[in-house]
């Protein structure tokens, strides 16, 4: 897989998605949300990937939109037709079926940390930070992916003045799996990543999209859903080599592993 704007590098089913416009803070411009698309619908679809681990090149995550790269939207159908790639490029990590770790290795900013708030699990480097700075530059966006991740008080308050909010912040609030150095934190995402590769396939699978698919669900309905997952996944053999694998104590080997 070869893009201008992303280094995608693939290894003992683990895919490493780098940002790599180092010189603009890996802001994103239409050309790299059409290549997110791209990237994480075919990572998606692919069976030699389970987990997506993704980061940044050089000092930043993310330094969000890249302003210079916003063309006169005074045409007619020009904002629908932005509107819809920034969207759909955040939904191809959202929607992607295989667990997605971020590496925040340093500034998360805007559509920056929207990569992130996308993405399952996080990891954040000493000094990296994450911020929603559209209100400094005339702009309103992202208030909806806050309210699901922070508290009212902190997402309005990121929201209204585009406050940063630090890796050992993020730490401390129970955000982030880890706040290390920065030699140390594609090590630590990669060491996640690794356990989660060793799970059966098809349990990942629909471990994922619960985890997706839940989110909006009413309680009852949403365990409901989760027990129908169970019982299918009773059924398959990878389910009958776990459980054998367990009371035998050794390490279970899945189909297509």
């Amino acid at each position: 897989m070869e893009f201008n704007t992303l280094l995608v590098d693939i290894k003992d089913k683990i895919a490493l998605v780098t940002l790599n416009r180092p010189e603009k803070r890996n802001a994103q411009n239409a050309e790299m949300r059409n290549d997110i698309i791209e990237c994480f619908d075919v990572l998606g679809a692919r069976d030699d990937v389970m987990v997506i681990v993704v980061t940044g090149a050089g000092s930043a995550f993310s330094a969000g939109a890249d302003i210079s790269d916003r063309k006169d939207l005074s045409q007619p159908g020009a904002f629908p037709k932005h509107h819809r790639i920034v969207r759909e490029s955040a939904y191809a990590i959202r929607e992607c079926p295989k667990p997605i770790i971020a590496a925040i290795n340093g500034a998360a900013m805007g559509a920056g940390f929207g990569i992130v708030m996308n993405s399952d699990i996080w990891v954040a480097s000493e000094d990296a930070y994450v911020s929603m700075p559209e209100i400094n530059v005339g702009l309103a966006g992202g208030v909806s992916f806050l309210n699901r991740i922070f508290g009212q008080s902190r997402a309005r308050r990121m929201f209204y003045t585009g406050m940063k909010v630090s890796g050992h912040e993020l730490y401390r609030l129970g955000l982030v799996e880890a706040c290390t150095t920065k030699e140390e934190l594609l090590p630590f995402a990669m060491e996640i990543a690794k356990e989660i590769a060793s799970k059966s396939p098809v349990a990942l699978r629909l471990a994922k999209e619960a985890a997706r698919m839940t989110e909006n669900m009413p309680l009852r309905e949403a365990y409901r859903y989760e027990q129908g997952n169970t019982e299918f996944l009773s059924k398959t053999e990878d389910s009958k080599e776990a459980q054998r694998a367990f009371l035998e104590k050794r390490e279970p080997v899945y189909v297509g592993r």
